[in-house]
């Protein structure tokens, strides 16, 4: 049960094989919603050149790095490794929610195993990320989406929103309370679909759900006086 007298504490633990440095500051950003990022570690073979970016951020960013060295050709410990310090981690059961930068598949059964104690999981890796980790995640978010563009900039690697993800909203609405209208709530309506879906709006390029549903020609959005935002399907 998270202390209320204390900001929830949250790790980050980082596949350097499978993320980019370039995106650890919106990364770190995002979690704050969470709570305070205390645990960041970030697992690598040092001796690789290719992790010399990761090596540059241990400082700025109060890194712990974690070595660990390829036993075997074409293998990596660092799944492994990773896997056994969050299991650890929440065994201790001081940490209220988890941050998995990767866009390995692997992680699929631990962000599972966090979930099932109550605790969210938030996934950040690249459009490739198959889909069995992103969905085993509370929320999954595009990093590509998370990286600062010139406003003239295209956001062609984004993805589109597609059928699947209108009629998951869709049915999000028609689950919510709806008024005399047929409007419902946003939050709720993020609350149902969440049930089904680690789908994130900062995915598709928008900071919220109210912003991606105004987007969309399927909905219609309205503030309420008192500041709530409520949605309605029209098509």
């Amino acid at each position: 049960m998270v202390d209320q007298s204390r900001s929830p504490n949250i790790a980050l633990l980082i596949d350097a094989d499978n993320a980019s440095p370039q995106t650890l500051e919106q990364v770190l950003t995002v979690l704050a919603e969470l709570g305070t990022v205390n645990i960041r570690r970030v697992y690598g073979n040092w001796n690789k050149p290719a992790l010399k970016g990761w090596a540059e951020m241990t400082h700025r960013h109060a890194l712990e790095p974690q070595q660990q060295f390829d036993v075997t050709k074409g293998k990596s410990a660092t799944d492994m490794k990773m896997t056994i310090d969050a299991m650890d981690l929440l065994a201790r059961g001081q940490v209220d929610g988890f941050g998995i930068m990767s866009s390995d598949s692997d992680f699929m059964p631990l962000a599972m195993r966090i979930r099932q104690d109550g605790l969210p999981v938030y996934g950040f890796g690249t459009a490739k990320t198959p889909d069995s980790f992103k969905q085993a995640c509370s929320r999954f978010i595009d990093v590509s989406a998370l990286v600062d563009r010139k406003e003239d900039e295209p956001i062609e690697e984004l993805p589109a929103v597609d059928a699947a993800l209108v009629e998951l909203l869709g049915d999000a609405i028609r689950a919510s309370k709806r008024d005399e209208r047929g409007f419902a709530s946003i939050s709720e309506v993020g609350q149902r679909a969440s049930a089904r879906s680690s789908f994130d709006a900062r995915s598709y390029g928008y900071s919220r759900l109210s912003e991606l549903l105004s987007a969309l020609p399927n909905f219609v959005t309205e503030k309420r006086a008192d500041g709530r935002m409520f949605v309605k399907r029209v098509r």
